[in-house]
């Protein structure tokens, strides 16, 4: 299946409370079609909710493919800025992660770009990595280094 031709049959539905899980969404937005595959993403660092008393089930959005485009559409049409277990939700058509479909992620450390790696970056032995600590260019031991761990 081409990805652009998802992206026109997901809509994103964001407001949501928390009351809210997939098994509703199903439910709910079920009636304009059928319903390929419901997403709730979970929170965003799950270690630091553990770590609270109130831990949030998922972060107020959701995701919803539909079978067809026409389906997609009504569910927007009928949706879109009405009210859902007391919240006004928002929903519109999913749009692609910037840079999913576009090629590498951009917000990625420049390091972890294997051209940048090998350009940048010597092999272990080279730059007298673990080995080459504590000792002169000749491979003796360094008198002057305090930092060598001693055994």
């Amino acid at each position: 299946m081409e990805e652009g031709t998802k992206s026109k049959r997901t809509v994103y539905i964001g407001g949501l409370g928390e009351d809210v899980d997939e098994a509703f969404i199903y439910e709910t937005f079920s009636t304009f079609g059928d319903i390929i595959e419901v997403v709730l993403p979970g929170p965003a660092n799950p270690n630091a909710f553990q770590q609270q008393t109130t831990q949030a089930k998922h972060r107020g959005f959701a995701f919803v493919t539909y079978g067809s485009t026409a389906d997609a559409q009504d569910a927007i049409d009928n949706m879109d800025l009405n009210e859902l277990k007391g919240r006004v939700i928002k929903v519109n058509l999913a749009k692609p992660m910037k840079g999913l479909l576009s090629g590498p992620v951009q917000n990625r450390a420049i390091w972890e770009s294997e051209e940048w790696l090998q350009e940048h970056v010597k092999p272990l032995a080279q730059s007298g990595g673990v080995q080459g600590r504590g000792t002169e260019p000749d491979g003796e031991p360094d008198a002057n280094d305090d930092d060598a761990m001693e055994e």
